[in-house]
């Protein structure tokens, strides 16, 4: 018995000198991973950092190396020469960057956001009072009478019966810094479009106006995140007291709710009007390129943009996942205009970033 022992492990040791030895080795070597190098909107940085994300780009033979920045930063003032690609949060910054860096016309947008508001039910209740919000499953907040308390210089504490947020402070909603961010430069197209009548905003003269009416939303503010991630994560962990209405990509709450972090009495709020943030990548090389259509044609990395809370080429994707952690989404955004032109849109944020000096 002891004999037949020692075979067996000597045979168990043979077998393992083996494996290890310089001839014996058969299985293939694992390929290598391409790099590719991006800069990236930083609502989008979650996205790329999920183990499965990465996984799925392995199986394609890539390895995603992604800096955030601001979407306005990147088209501006980034150097792009290290990149690969530039996945900017908005079609008008990535048309900045092709122009600035002479690429060919190829980009990609494999998913999209609509713009809205995070908040707290006291404000909702406190602004349905005041005329501004229609509630609902997904409330929705009046631009126009908004502007108006703006530009009157309301403070939460002259709202009558205000007993929720008695604090005296301007009303307004809190953005990135619109020479930077693009969430806060959609902020600018929508309030830019109120304040011109509820009509894009073309020419000088209407430029003008809109600049004089809007410009005092975003320097009243104080300081301001160069992009959007810093202010999202604050209103998770701070509550309503530093900013109790908070402008992001109706993304990062349907993501915040289908990870688990959201705490009761957080509410998403729809602007009327919205506008659509297009997530949009542009190819610096062909590396760029790879990976641009593979995220909009992956059905993989479609399904897992949608679990963080984008809206992919296939929309019942976003609505299954809002639908599965309870989150009440306006599916169709029907209330939604498209930002200015090109030049007409530089004009506004010119005219806003001047205002700050």
């Amino acid at each position: 018995m002891l004999a037949g022992i020692a075979v067996g492990v000597v045979a168990v040791v043979a077998v393992a000198v083996t494996a290890t030895g310089r001839h014996a080795t058969t299985a293939p070597a694992a390929a290598a991973l391409t790099e590719v190098h991006g800069v990236i909107g930083s609502e989008k940085s979650d996205f790329f950092a999920d183990p499965q994300v990465v996984d799925e780009l392995a199986k394609h033979g890539l390895k995603v190396d992604a800096d955030p920045a601001g979407s306005r930063q990147m088209a501006t003032s980034t150097d792009l020469s290290k990149y690969d690609f530039a996945f900017p949060s908005s079609a008008d910054a990535a048309e900045r960057i092709q122009l600035a860096r002479k690429v060919g016309a190829a980009k990609y947008t494999p998913f999209s956001s609509p713009m809205a508001i995070a908040t707290f039910a006291p404000i909702v209740d406190l602004l349905t009072a005041a005329g501004v919000v229609t509630p609902g499953p997904t409330p929705q907040f009046d631009v126009q009478k908004f502007l108006q308390l703006a530009e009157q210089g309301k403070q939460w504490n002259q709202l009558p019966g205000n007993t929720s947020y008695a604090v005296p402070k301007n009303i307004l909603v809190s953005t990135t810094d619109p020479r930077t961010s693009n969430s806060a430069a959609m902020f600018l197209a929508v309030t830019a479009y109120v304040a011109n009548d509820n009509s894009t905003v073309r020419g000088g003269t209407a430029e003008d106006y809109a600049v004089s009416r809007i410009s005092r939303l975003f320097t009243r503010q104080g300081f301001t995140e160069p992009s959007s991630d810093a202010p999202f994560k604050d209103y998770l962990a701070n509550g309503m007291g530093p900013a109790p209405m908070v402008w992001i990509y109706e993304a990062q709450y349907v993501d915040a709710a289908a990870h688990g972090a959201l705490k009761p009495g957080m509410v998403l709020m729809y602007p009327k009007p919205t506008t659509m943030s297009q997530h949009t990548v542009v190819p610096l090389d062909d590396k760029g390129d790879t990976l641009g259509k593979l995220l909009t044609t992956d059905p993989v990395l479609q399904q897992l943009a949608a679990e963080h809370g984008f809206r992919p080429t296939d929309q019942s994707l976003f609505t299954k996942v809002a639908a599965a952690h309870q989150v009440p989404v306006d599916a169709d955004v029907l209330n939604s205009i498209n930002p200015p032109d090109y030049d007409t849109f530089e004009h506004l944020l010119d005219g806003v970033a001047k205002a700050y000096s």
